[in-house]
């Protein structure tokens, strides 16, 4: 169970609620999910996964969007 806190983000701060999952902290910052990669706590976090992992205080994250163009 996951409680209040906050989470480290490409190298920032992130205020985190109760059973905050890294999909809802990716939406919420503005991110679409379907592409991105997330790196949590030095581990690659599957896109599958992503709406199942619930964060916790303390937890560091990257997220690095993709881009398309040409």
């Amino acid at each position: 169970m996951s409680r209040e806190g906050s989470v480290t983000v490409n190298g920032s701060t992130v205020p985190i609620g109760p059973s905050t999952t890294v999909g809802d902290l990716v939406r919420s910052l503005g991110y679409d999910t379907s592409r991105v990669a997330v790196e949590l706590d030095g581990g690659i976090c599957p896109r599958a996964t992503l709406d199942d992992v619930v964060l916790s205080d303390g937890q560091v994250l990257e997220v690095v969007g993709f881009v398309g163009g040409g």
